[in-house]
């Protein structure tokens, strides 16, 4: 089963915790045991699973890819924007998570992060939960 959500950045660059929408998705597939795929259809944006629960490490993050990928670097490309696709290649553009008894296995801190690096936009992002059939 496959769903899509939308969502709006407000900033340029932003990680925001997708982890319920992406819950809500798996709850609805009605899948107990399985694998979710989450992806990202843009190539100035991504997806990444890391802490949710200290927000400074979403911040340091960001902090971090500006200081290795700057947005100003005498880039070619001529939309301006090369940074952005740059990020969106080092975060990539899906995370695929164990599903077991209808839940996500995620770890105690996790949360999944949609990664913005050309905002503000509005954005997709795909859900698609797969049942695991084990035969004998």
């Amino acid at each position: 089963m496959t769903s899509r959500f939308q969502l709006d950045s407000k900033d340029r660059c932003q990680f925001i915790d997708i982890t319920s929408e992406v819950n809500k998705a798996v709850r609805d597939a009605g899948v107990s045991q399985g694998l979710c795929t989450v992806f990202v259809p843009h190539t100035t944006a991504g997806v990444t699973i890391n802490e949710n629960a200290d927000p400074s490490v979403v911040r340091d993050m960001l902090m971090e890819l500006e200081k290795i990928v700057p947005f100003n670097d005498h880039y070619a490309h001529r939309e301006g924007n090369s940074a952005a696709h740059i990020k969106a290649s080092l975060m990539g553009s899906a995370v695929q998570l164990i599903v077991d008894a209808g839940r996500l296995s995620l770890g105690t801190w996790q949360g999944i992060y949609f990664c913005e690096f050309d905002g503000p936009r509005r954005r997709s992002i795909q859900v698609q939960v797969s049942s695991s059939f084990s035969g004998s």
